[in-house]
């Protein structure tokens, strides 16, 4: 469901899936998760892209973090064009951590060093994304973008964000609307 936050409606807790005439390589064929949306922009990770051969082996070593090996061989995720040195956590329940800010019932995003502590030492949170970088919309730019057809939205669902094989995600959210995402059209038009 859609939220209204200070006179705005929010996309916050939805996914953005982009269209196919998204040209912007940071976007293309990709899912967002939306963890803030008001009237200063919005804020969102994307959750289908991995740093190539980056595991959190490396984020933990570059911390000073010694890391259980249940945790160390798990991909390091590219969440966005914006802040790429930054590292955000998406996960599950309990939403506990310092710098946390609940997404839905069941997905929060923290971004401080407590979160990674817990999940270097293998007592974190069950289910998790690390990401590197973000997503950032100024006021009204993500609106005029989804007027432009660029995206699609949907409900987040913990499912698709920490379930569904990395390469099925864009697919399963369109699914999600019940959009066959094969048959999207590149061309988009206005009646």
């Amino acid at each position: 469901m859609i939220q209204q936050e200070e006179g705005t409606t929010s996309l916050k807790g939805h996914f953005l899936i982009s269209m196919p005439n998204l040209s912007d390589p940071n976007f293309s064929s990709t899912v967002t998760c939306i963890c803030v949306h008001n009237h200063e922009g919005a804020f969102g990770i994307v959750i289908n892209r991995t740093l190539p051969g980056g595991t959190l082996r490396d984020v933990f070593k570059e911390l000073g973090l010694p890391a259980v090996p249940e945790t160390a061989d798990h991909p390091v995720h590219i969440g966005g064009p914006v802040h790429p040195g930054h590292v955000f956590v998406l996960h599950g329940l309990p939403f506990t951590w310092d710098a946390t800010i609940p997404v839905t019932d069941t997905i929060a995003m923290t971004n401080s060093p407590d979160i990674l502590e817990a999940i270097a030492g293998g007592f974190g949170p069950r289910r998790f994304l690390v990401v590197l970088g973000c997503a950032g919309w100024g006021p009204g730019q993500l609106e005029c973008e989804i007027v432009e057809n660029s995206w699609l939205t949907c409900p987040a669902s913990d499912d698709i964000l920490f379930s569904a094989p990395l390469s099925d995600r864009w697919d399963r959210a369109a699914r999600s609307l019940g959009i066959d995402p094969r048959l999207l059209s590149e061309n988009s038009g206005h009646a």
